[in-house]
């Protein structure tokens, strides 16, 4: 009897080693590799002579057409969620496969549910769209639980409580497949035709390749519910991303009642797509103006403001986003001042830092600087140099931003603000919510489409030199402060 071949699999990455090591040489991740056994019959084996197999024949011929034809754009699944429906593209599109991953406990199986059971109690006009909810984590009664505390408890949700991949396919792989399926999660699901625990990299990538067909076999919206790393990644292999047609992720502060449903990739509408919801204690609540939110206390802008606040104006996928942007400098008593910063790049933070002293003579060196992003909200953009540059020469001089003024645009390192794209969207957020001012950079010489002029009044930039002069902050003030 031939001996059963294993090898070794790292937990983070996917990587194949033929021997235990400590540490994975692909990710650097230590303790990650776990021995698995190898299927003797695995397709695109190496054979005697160093190659794939060639013994393969008998397949089908594919069928090949041109690249023009006529095709009608995928039918939606409209979920009811409005927000849902913005970050997937307009709604969930029949036989394809959506991943969604999150930290624990942020609210990732209570969006499910209410989706679910928004979606079952509509009707197309034809019949009733059909929902099933399998949970590998929690039992029956337990969703249950939360359904009646959602107040969804009579909406007709089919539910199970399972994590074995055969019984699953034996279950809906017919002519009554839902339109709508969601595991929770794919970590806990496993095949027996495999010999590793559940949640390994074979089991997640042999069980989401399992529902994945299903879905496309029967056209049914597949949801995937996956677990993250301490990194705040989705956990297990990068192929799975690379299987399912869109990938979300769900964050938000444990303090802040915000949560941000964010596109990372999607084959059926624009990536970098957000959500906002609100936590309550009957569920998730969809947030219509996450503007007005996220500035909390400042209202609309009119009003004194306090120094080290400016609010910036933000383009988050295709939505337009005011957002507070708050700094504090202070005297350091350590040899070595401290640098925290919370919804922000620290490297960018660094930058502007250095541009400020080098370029502007404000000195910094000697001071502990916190940077933080009100309402929980995470910035990647560049165009949020210019905001948060006022907010710290508004801390260190003592010298507030008035309360009716938006700022965005990029700072290089010599000194100089670039334009950033999506102009006039931001303008005309920051005018709707009743903000009288904007300092932005000048707009491009060059370009096709032309500038529409808004409301506000515009103060341009070119230099971070005109960020002080217009907060009346000289370098002397800014040292004796």
């Amino acid at each position: 009897m031939a001996r059963p071949r294993s090898q070794y699999v790292c937990q983070e990455c996917g990587a194949v080693s033929s021997r235990w090591a400590g540490k994975c040489e692909q990710c650097d991740a230590w303790n990650s590799l776990v021995e698995e056994a190898v299927a003797s019959g695995t397709p695109g084996g190496l054979g005697k002579k160093g190659g794939r197999s060639a013994g393969l024949g008998g397949g089908t011929s594919l069928n090949l057409v041109e690249l023009t034809g006529a095709a009608d754009p995928p039918p939606r699944l409209q979920t009811g969620d409005a927000e849902l429906d913005r970050v997937t593209g307009g709604g969930l599109v029949p036989g394809s496969a959506l991943l969604i991953g999150g930290d624990p406990g942020i609210g990732k199986s209570t969006l499910l549910l209410q989706t679910a059971a928004k979606l079952a109690r509509r009707n197309t006009g034809r019949e009733p769209v059909s929902v099933a909810y399998v949970s590998g984590e929690e039992s029956v009664d337990q969703v249950r639980l939360r359904a009646e505390r959602l107040e969804a408890a009579d909406s007709p949700v089919q539910l199970a409580s399972g994590t074995a991949v055969r019984d699953i396919l034996t279950t809906f792989d017919g002519p009554k497949a839902p339109d709508l399926l969601i595991i929770d999660s794919i970590q806990t699901m496993y095949l027996d035709t495999l010999e590793s625990a559940p949640g390994t990299v074979a089991q997640v990538r042999g069980s989401a390749q399992e529902l994945i067909g299903l879905a496309k076999r029967r056209g049914t919206a597949l949801i995937l519910v996956g677990h993250v790393t301490k990194e705040g990644s989705i956990a297990g292999p990068k192929v799975v991303e690379h299987m399912v047609d869109a990938v979300l992720h769900f964050e938000g502060e444990r303090g802040h009642p915000f949560r941000i449903l964010r596109a990372i990739k999607n084959r059926f509408g624009p990536a970098d797509e957000i959500g906002v919801y609100e936590m309550a204690g009957d569920g998730l609540a969809a947030v219509t103006n996450p503007s007005s939110l996220f500035l909390g206390q400042r209202g609309e802008g009119n009003g004194a403001a306090p120094s080290g606040t400016a609010v910036f104006a933000g383009i988050e996928g295709s939505r337009p986003v005011l957002v507070e942007i708050q700094a504090l400098v202070n005297p350091s008593p350590l040899g070595t001042p401290r640098r925290t910063v919370v919804g922000w790049d620290t490297g960018r933070l660094a930058m502007v830092l250095a541009v400020l002293e080098s370029r502007c003579g404000i000195n910094f060196a000697s001071q502990d600087v916190f940077l933080n992003v009100a309402g929980g909200l995470r910035l990647s953009e560049p165009a949020a140099d210019l905001a948060v540059a006022a907010a710290l020469i508004s801390s260190i001089a003592k010298q507030p931003v008035p309360g009716d003024t938006v700022l965005f645009g990029e700072i290089g390192l010599t000194g100089e603000v670039r334009p950033v794209p999506l102009t006039p969207q931001r303008l005309k957020e920051a005018e709707k919510l009743g903000f009288d001012s904007v300092v932005a950079p000048f707009p491009p010489a060059r370009g096709k489409t032309k500038r529409v002029r808004s409301a506000l009044n515009e103060h341009h930039t070119q230099h971070v030199t005109d960020l002080t002069t217009f907060l009346g902050v000289s370098r002397r003030k800014s040292e004796s402060a």
